[in-house]
């Protein structure tokens, strides 16, 4: 008989990408996917550790799928929070019946199958990121390819090297092949991840390779945008730069984890850069690609931030005005090298000073939204705004220059009706804070 399987997903863009890999091995095994922990056989929760929220939710999860487990269910927690903290959760949740980590995903069939046997498996690093098939929900247009995994950076602050292992590229023509998997399920919008993106390909081929690999994705016929995360502003070469400007398919954005910008700060939280480099590396991108997004996150409140190095961020705010700039407290880690670390910060001044510089960078996103007003943009449906009529000429998307959740939305009237993956041409009219309005318009319009 065939079991029915539930993934329930938490955390990142890799998270979601494992399980998608996982869902692809269980049917190949005669596995069907559930669309409800109710209607499945195995719950299997994926769990994200990178900071205290995040194993909140986590475990608040885990424990809703204990609850509708009953007594024929079974009850699987694997990823980044099981790879943690197993041991000390399998003496706090006896309702479990395996815990497996990041790297046992292709043990984890056999285990759910009972092919294989074992409590719990904790399997090694692959030392080359494979090829593995995936699986897709129906109608999927944008999804994330991962051309790498783990992390030889050692930021005082993440844990991400000891939960996903050292750095490791996956091949380039097995990106390629992935690519083109992903293009035969209809998805258009080609979302380039790794820990380090622009590290790609160094224990490889003995160099960066991220531009090479980036044109041989834009030869591949069905993927329209090609969008960049987590690109160090180290990595961000000459070549890179001249690649993004030069190919069509990538989207002018570009998303560079600054975390900060004083360099006492820097220097404490083990980065490689400095304020001047990231100023530098800003500056050379808007002056060689003039439509230039570039999206950030910013980490407030690392032990030792003074009231002088937050007014430095807050400056930098104010001169550079990132379009997409987010912020999140320090989260105070166990494992980490600033889990020793002195002169911590109490929470209040740590979500004071979150507050304070999203206040500001509140300001800076309206005024730059103001100016897209009278512009026309290539925009990608995401979803149909019904009315109250039920009528459906309403649609929320996104420009080239935003990611899907969690950047800013486009709400527009269509001349035709469309699906989400459409990618039409809309004038805005209209913009807030974090969204714009606009209505579809006929012209075309390129990159």
């Amino acid at each position: 008989m065939s079991k029915k399987i539930y993934i329930d997903t938490l955390g990142c863009e890799k998270n979601e990408y494992d399980s998608q890999n996982l869902a692809a091995q269980l049917l190949n095994r005669g596995c069907t996917l559930a669309t409800s922990p109710e209607e499945a056989d195995i719950l299997i929760v994926n769990t994200c550790g990178f900071i205290e929220a995040a194993k909140v939710e986590s475990i608040e999860h885990i424990f809703n799928m204990a609850a509708l487990k009953g007594e024929h269910k079974k009850l699987v927690v694997t990823g980044c929070l099981s790879e943690r903290y197993h041991e000390d959760l399998a003496k706090e949740m006896p309702e479990v019946d395996l815990f497996t980590g990041v790297n046992d995903y292709d043990d984890l069939p056999g285990l759910l199958l009972e092919e294989a046997d074992g409590d719990q498996v904790h399997g090694e690093v692959e030392k080359i990121l494979p090829y593995r098939k995936r699986v897709f929900p129906a109608g999927t247009y944008t999804a994330s390819l991962k051309i790498a995994e783990g992390c030889n950076n050692t930021c005082a602050f993440c844990a991400i090297p000891k939960i996903r292992g050292p750095y490791r590229s996956k091949r380039m023509e097995d990106c390629v092949r992935e690519a083109e998997d992903m293009a035969k399920a209809g998805i258009r919008e080609l979302v380039v991840i790794a820990q380090d993106t622009s590290s790609y390909g160094e224990d490889l081929y003995g160099k960066k390779m991220l531009p090479e690999l980036l044109r041989k994705l834009c030869q591949v016929d069905g993927i329209e945008w090609i969008r960049l995360m987590y690109v160090y502003d180290d990595g961000i070469t000459d070549e890179l730069i001249e690649t993004i400007r030069e190919e069509e398919k990538i989207c002018n954005y570009i998303d560079i984890p600054i975390q900060h910008v004083a360099d006492p700060v820097l220097k404490r939280m083990r980065r490689k850069s400095s304020g001047a480099s990231i100023r530098e590396t800003i500056q050379k991108l808007r002056r060689e690609i003039p439509d230039i997004h570039i999206r950030t996150t910013i980490l407030v409140g690392f032990p030792g931030e003074t009231e002088e190095d937050f007014q430095k961020l807050l400056e930098f705010a104010e001169e550079m005005r990132i379009p997409r700039l987010g912020a999140f407290a320090f989260s105070d880690e166990e494992g980490t090298l600033a889990f020793n670390m002195d002169e911590k910060l109490d929470e209040e001044t740590k979500n004071e000073r979150v507050e304070e510089l999203m206040r500001l960078q509140s300001g800076i996103s309206e005024s730059l939204n103001e100016e897209k007003v009278g512009r026309t943009f290539q925009v990608m449906v995401d979803e149909v705004v019904p009315t109250e009529s039920g009528a459906c000429d309403r649609y929320l998307g996104r420009t080239r220059f935003d990611a899907l959740d969690i950047d800013d939305a486009v709400e527009f009237t269509a001349l035709d009706a469309h699906a989400p993956g459409d990618i039409v041409c809309v004038r805005i009219t209209d913009s807030s804070e974090y969204d714009l309005y606009g209505e579809e318009v006929s012209n075309e319009f390129t990159k």
